[in-house]
C-alpha cells in the first residue's frame, strides 16, 4: 500500500528557521524521516536551489530535487512548513515552504496542483494564516 502523499506528520506549523538552507534541510529532512526519500535527496534539493531559485512568489517556495534526484525518491510525498516569521529567500520573503519528492513524473502533477491551490490570493492568505496543522492539511488534501 503506497503512502499518502501528504500526512499530518509531514506538516510543520509555526516553525522558526533562519535561512532558506535551514528551511530546505527541514522540509527535506522530514521527507527523509517519514520514508519518502533517501538522505541523499536533501543534498539534491540544495543542488537544485543553487541552479535555480525555487521561490514561486507570494511568500511561497517549493524546494525539490534535481532531475537526477529521482532515483533517491522512494514514494511521492510533500512536506509543508508554515513559518512564524518570514525568511529571506534570494531577496524575497517566504513564509510557506513546501518540499516535494515525486516518483517518476509525479512531481509535475504535484507541483501543478500546489500551484493551483496557492494561485488564488484569498486561499493563499488563508493558508498563510492557518492556525493549525489540520487546517493547513485541509487546503492540500487534493494534492495527490
Amino acid at each position: 500500500m503506497a503512502k499518502a502523499v501528504l500526512q499530518l506528520e509531514n506538516i510543520l506549523h509555526g516553525e522558526n528557521v533562519q535561512s532558506k538552507e535551514d528551511a530546505i534541510q527541514t522540509v527535506g529532512g522530514l521527507l527523509h524521516k517519514n520514508g519518502y526519500v533517501n538522505a541523499e535527496y536533501v543534498n539534491k534539493m540544495m543542488e537544485r536551489e543553487e541552479l535555480t531559485s525555487t521561490y514561486m512568489g507570494s511568500f511561497l517556495a517549493i524546494p525539490h530535487g534535481t532531475e537526477d534526484a529521482k532515483k533517491e525518491v522512494i514514494e511521492s510525498g510533500i512536506t509543508i512548513m508554515l513559518l512564524d516569521q518570514p525568511i529571506d529567500w534570494d531577496g524575497n520573503e517566504v513564509k510557506l515552504v513546501i518540499g516535494i519528492a515525486g516518483k517518476g513524473d509525479e512531481h509535475l502533477s504535484i507541483l501543478s496542483n500546489i500551484a493551483i491551490t496557492c494561485s488564488e490570493e484569498d486561499t493563499l492568505q488563508q493558508i498563510l494564516n492557518a492556525g493549525s496543522k489540520e487546517e493547513l492539511m485541509s487546503f492540500f488534501n487534493e494534492v495527490e
